[in-house]
This record gives C-alpha cells, structure tokens and sequence, in this order.
C-alpha cells in the first residue's frame, strides 16, 4: 500500500514540471507558451517543450521565446511519441521537481488552469488529477465531430467525456501527477503511441495510488478536422486499447464492449451478397446512429447533428477495426 506522507504544503512551496509533448505545433506553440507563462505567477515551475522533429518553426519559435520567458527550455524527443516525451523530460529534469502537469499543444486552457490542478492534488492528497474535456470544433467537419465527441454517441458515457468531476475515478484526461508516483509504477509505457494514459493509470491504481477528476478546471479539445485524419486517429485508439487489455489480461467495459461489434458487423454485411438479411445488423447500427443525430438537430436544435453521426460512425468502426487489428497481430507496417 501507498504510504500517505505528502507534506500539507502551499502552492507557492511547490516545485512542477511542466511538460508540452509537440509536433508542428507553430500555429499554437506561441501563444500557448505566453498563457502558460502569465498563469504561472510566481510559482515555481520549469516549462519544457519536447519535440518530435518538427517540420514546421515549432522549435524556432520556442527558441525564440526562451528569452522572454523564463525557465523554457526546448527539448529533444527523438522517439516523437507524446509517451517518450514525458518519460525524457521527467527523468532529465524531475528529481527536483514535486509534480508534473501535462499540456497538450493543441488544446486550450483556462487561465488558472496549472493553479487549480496543484491545489487540487494538495487539498485531496491525491496522486494524480485528470480533468474534463470540452471539445470544440471551426470548420463544418470539425464542428459535427466536436458535436459526436461531445456525445454519449461518440463517447460512451466516458466521464472525463461526459462532464463529471469531483470524485475519484479510474481514468481521465491526464493533467497533472506527482512526480513520486510517475516513478514509482515507471512512467509512460514507450510502446504504447495511444492509450498510454489510460495504461499508467491501471498501474497506478494496482499500486494503490488515487486518482482525483477534478470538477474545478477543464481542458479544451480540437478535433480533428478531415474523415480520413480522424479515422486514423480512431484506428489507433482502439489498437491501443486492445494493447492494454492484452498487457494487463483484463476485459473491456460495457460501453467499451459494444463499439467493439461494429468492425465485425461491417464486415458481416459483405454476406449480403449471399444472405440479405446479413446487413440486417449493420443497418441497425446505422439506422440508430443516424437518428441519434437527428435527434440532437430536432431535440436539441443543434444543426450539425446528422453529420455528427457520421462522424460517430468513422470513430466507431475505425476505433473497432483498430482494437481487432491489434487483437489478431495484424500490425502497420513501419517507415524503414
């Protein structure tokens, strides 16, 4: 068992890590860094950007705001995935460090965002806070997924998905951890490219460590923007999943579960060329997402609603066809 010893300190006596894992973030790193930098205050934070190769001005941007900024640093991240980001830049700068707060460069925060998750951990004494997510699209196609996202469609009912906070839960959005308890369960599993959050935190609780979901502060979400983007990135989603349910030999849950038979369904229909009534089961998963997004354009005026749906088909079939994909040893093939 964890042993509770976490001294009742403020916020001003403590000392975080802050970590941005990005690549070609140059449309949002700038500001992003600036807000981060006014919300900080006085409080004793180390602001590291890890890059994984940017093509664009990512990296001279950051090395152009070092001045201006203080405690920036700009960080290498050869192996490019967010989970070898974090791992690098808590074993280079973290053994002076109590917490480590995570930033996705493509998301948005409130202004008293790092301020909140701190005194949050202090206040529950938890180990890690997650928090909610609010997905927010601009273009048509982005606006329908954010819609879905948004969803019990297009999220199952997942609570870091759904609005919830204020309880202790099993998994969210990561935001913040103790440094402590990053490292005492190893940290990120560098094998994972997705999922590797929803991974740490099955560790973390059969370490016995406590997850607080906060209900004071919030993330915002963008998602992406084009069908094919989003369908790969869904895709890699479920072959993450997949890969944590065989690591740690657990089973999904029910809302996890029942996505799972749209792959299966879809590829059922193609009997219909023998069998009519094989698509029966793929027309019903169909009909009922459609009319799931009328639904949302009568019920709840939003006219973006029977888009929405289809963007809840593309995460739902890409999401199953990953986690099958996985299940089976089917793997992409890697860049040589």
């Amino acid at each position: 068992m964890v042993s509770r010893s976490h001294s009742n300190t403020g916020i001003s006596d403590t000392r975080t890590l802050l970590v941005i894992p990005c690549l070609n973030e140059a449309a949002t790193i700038a500001p992003l860094l600036r807000k981060l930098n006014e919300q900080r205050g006085d409080m004793d934070m180390l602001i590291v950007v890890a890059d994984g190769g940017s093509q664009d001005d990512t990296p001279e941007i950051v090395q152009k705001l070092i001045p201006e900024i203080r405690d920036l640093l700009l960080l290498g991240n050869r192996k490019r995935i967010q989970s070898a980001a974090i791992n690098l830049a808590v074993d280079r700068f973290g053994d002076d460090r109590d917490f480590l707060i995570r930033i996705d460069a493509h998301g948005d925060y409130p202004d008293d965002y790092c301020r909140t998750l701190l005194q949050e951990a202090i206040d529950m004494d938890a180990d890690s806070v997650v928090v909610g997510m609010e997905t927010v699209g601009f273009g048509t196609f982005q606006k329908a997924t954010a819609v879905a996202q948004n969803s019990k469609l297009g999220n199952g009912g997942s609570k870091h998905r759904a609005g919830g906070g204020g309880e202790w839960v099993d998994h969210g959005h990561h935001a913040l951890m103790r440094i402590s308890a990053f490292r005492a369960v190893g940290g990120y599993d560098e094998s994972f490219s997705h999922n590797e959050d929803a991974e740490l935190d099955f560790r973390l609780r059969a370490g016995a460590f406590r997850i607080w979901m906060t209900a004071k502060t919030y993330m915002t979400y963008y998602p992406r923007s084009s069908a094919l983007a989003l369908f790969r990135q869904y895709l890699a989603y479920g072959r993450g999943r997949a890969k944590n349910l065989i690591k740690h030999r657990s089973i999904p849950k029910l809302r996890q579960a029942v996505p799972l038979a749209v792959a299966p369904v879809v590829a059922g229909a193609l009997l219909a060329l023998l069998y009519w009534w094989a698509a029966l089961p793929m027309a019903i998963w169909a009909v009922a997402c459609i009319g799931y997004g009328f639904w949302l354009a009568v019920g709840q005026k939003n006219p973006y609603g029977p888009l929405a749906s289809l963007s809840a088909m593309i995460m739902h079939f890409a999401w199953s066809a990953g986690f099958w994909l996985e299940l089976i040893g089917i793997r992409p093939r890697r860049a040589a």
